[in-house]
């Protein structure tokens, strides 16, 4: 449908109104002019006829035809006027423009015969002497208070018409410069009033961009001043709560966001609404390509599938737990609920996900540690039982077996007394550690690191085994130093352990950027590949038979992480197999 504008409504409404008016002002105006010009020429007539009465009442005795016909044409043409005279009979006896011996009787014309009862005849019509219409007015014809006849005077209508047709010319120029002026108003006036209304077009435009801060204008106008008022209104209250929906939509997201759970909103058909980073992170997509597409295209994991598809069939709440396997193996608890709203309508559904999968971690570790510590603690416990029933069942009354049974129980005491030993250290280091009891200070590393080496030297002199040492003297770093010691301790003794009898160890360090890097490097048999993530976990033996052999707690490699994180660093393994293997220690320099 097409739409016009209101001025163009207004206008030729405005243009009709005046213009019917006018017309009707015209006709009634030309109307009024005519009915008064022709009085006026009527009134003209019947003076110039009494004119002609007096003209031949003045005849004395009574005149002839001849003398009549005379004071007719004579009259008529002074006047301008063609004057008949005629006798009761209806005998034309005087005309001033045609023979009265050829015309007609005019016993039957309507003014004679108002004229000869004694009133003032008026009459237009055609004329058959002359051929065209006429206005003619008749008098009585009075001598001696007897009447003689009847005296008329006439125009033709041509005259008439021509004077009423120029007085028609001036009123028409005249309604015509008044239309245009009526039109040039109308303009102005329906301008005026859509002026207000294209500004309020205009700034409800600028409203519906959101531009709510620029205000209406109020016209004068009581209609118009109460709609801009209320556009003005509205435009507060729509800038207030979008205000109110901003802050909390920013407030949401900024929730969404700082979850570490992931949060996914899907509609009733199953689409994703809205994923915070978390969700986007867990199922390694985009958030935003994934907003509106169905949740199977997002999610690939046939159980996340089926936990969703069963949360948006069940409207009560569910959990559940699953194992997604992709490049890494992560378990997640899943949280499945309905979205409703104020009115309890299910508008779709909410998942909740949890990365479980670190405490799982820590729960299968927590596990393997208290059966390695309860293996580790049982073999010198049943050992020791062992060997000393065998004593009091008589092996005491044997010198030479009882010597080395003590000897054997002495051993597994020593080794039992070394774990407790390691325990105590790992668990004093990590509550050290929380409570922030552990304190760093700067000074060269290289006396630390000698004293380590000292400490292991004993034990690689044994084995024929050198130790290197490649330091800067004035190598700095933020340390605690006996910690610091004996975390090379464990890694120089580990590597001792390992070497082969006539190699070489080397213990070197160097700056790397903003950080010492402490290197252990030994020529032993290397680490496997697949052992090398959990060789740093209580415990965790690559060769369990020949870690006891050769001995140790098991926590030596444990002790140098968490060692290592207090002093706010990191410590790292990399090995080739029947090559070398390097443990790298980061600690803060100063």
């Amino acid at each position: 449908m097409t739409r016009i504008r209101v001025v163009w409504r207004l206008f030729p409404a405005f243009i009709l109104i005046a213009v019917t008016c006018l017309l009707a002002g015209t006709w009634y105006t030309a109307s009024s002019w005519r009915k008064f010009y022709l009085q006026e020429t009527a009134v003209d007539l019947e003076n110039r006829a009494r004119l002609v009465e007096i003209y031949l009442q003045d005849l004395r005795p009574a005149p002839d035809e001849t003398q009549i016909n005379a004071i007719c044409r004579k009259l008529g043409q002074l006047t301008s006027t063609r004057v008949t005279a005629i006798l009761t009979s209806g005998k034309v006896v005087g005309d001033s423009e045609e023979d009265p011996q050829r015309m007609d009787n005019h016993a039957d014309r309507p003014e004679f015969k108002e004229a000869v009862q004694g009133q003032v005849g008026i009459s237009t019509r055609f004329s058959f002497t002359l051929g065209h219409d006429m206005m003619y007015v008749a008098l009585p014809w009075r001598q001696q208070e007897r009447t003689l006849g009847v005296v008329r005077a006439s125009l033709p209508m041509k005259a008439i018409d021509g004077a009423l047709r120029s007085l028609y010319q001036k009123i028409a120029w005249g309604g015509l410069g008044v239309a245009l002026v009526i039109t040039v108003l109308s303009f102005l006036i329906a301008r005026r009033i859509t002026g207000p209304l294209d500004d309020l077009k205009r700034g409800a435009l600028r409203f519906a961009r959101g531009d709510l801060d620029r205000k209406l204008p109020v016209p004068d106008t009581d209609e118009l001043a109460g709609l801009a008022e209320a556009l003005n209104y509205m435009a507060e209250q729509l800038q207030s709560q979008i205000e109110t929906l901003s802050r909390q939509g920013q407030e949401q997201e900024a929730i969404l966001s700082s979850m570490t759970e992931g949060v996914l909103a899907l509609d009733a058909a199953g689409r994703l609404l809205t994923i915070n980073r978390a969700g986007a992170a867990m199922l390694r997509v985009d958030a935003d390509t994934a907003q509106n597409l169905e949740v199977q295209e997002v999610i690939k994991d046939p159980g996340l599938k089926w936990f969703i598809n069963r949360t948006l069939s069940n409207p009560d709440p569910i959990e559940g737990e699953m194992e997604i396997k992709d490049d890494s193996r992560r378990i997640f608890q899943a949280h499945g609920t309905s979205l409703r709203d104020a009115h309890g309508i299910s508008l779709g559904t909410l998942i909740v996900l949890r990365d479980i999968t670190q405490l799982r971690q820590l729960e299968n570790t927590r596990r393997d540690f208290v059966a390695n510590v309860s293996h580790e603690l049982k073999t010198p416990i049943t050992s020791i039982k062992g060997f000393v029933e065998t004593l009091l069942a008589g092996a005491l009354n044997e010198p030479k077996n009882a010597e080395n049974f003590l000897q054997i129980i002495a051993k597994q005491t020593d080794r039992l007394n070394e774990i407790i030993d390691d325990l105590l250290t790992l668990s004093r280091i990590e509550q050290d550690a929380e409570r922030r009891q552990i304190f760093l200070q700067g000074q060269k590393i290289k006396g630390v690191l000698q004293s380590a080496i000292q400490v292991c030297e004993t034990k690689a002199a044994a084995k024929n085994i050198t130790i290197e040492l490649n330091c800067p003297d004035d190598l700095r770093g933020q340390i605690n130093p006996p910690l610091l010691e004996q975390a090379l301790v464990n890694l120089v003794d580990n590597a001792v352990k390992f070497s082969e009898p006539g190699s070489a160890i080397q213990v070197e360090a160097e700056r790397a950027g903003t950080e010492v890097l402490v290197r252990v490097r030994d020529r032993g048999p290397g680490i496997p590949p697949e052992h090398l993530p959990r060789i740093f976990e209580r415990f965790y033996r690559v060769d369990a038979g020949r870690s006891r052999k050769i001995g140790g707690s098991g926590l030596g490699l444990a002790i140098v992480k968490h060692i290592a994180l207090a002093h706010g660093g990191r410590v790292t393994v990399a090995s080739a197999p029947g090559k070398e293997t390097v443990f790298s220690l980061f600690l803060k320099a100063d």
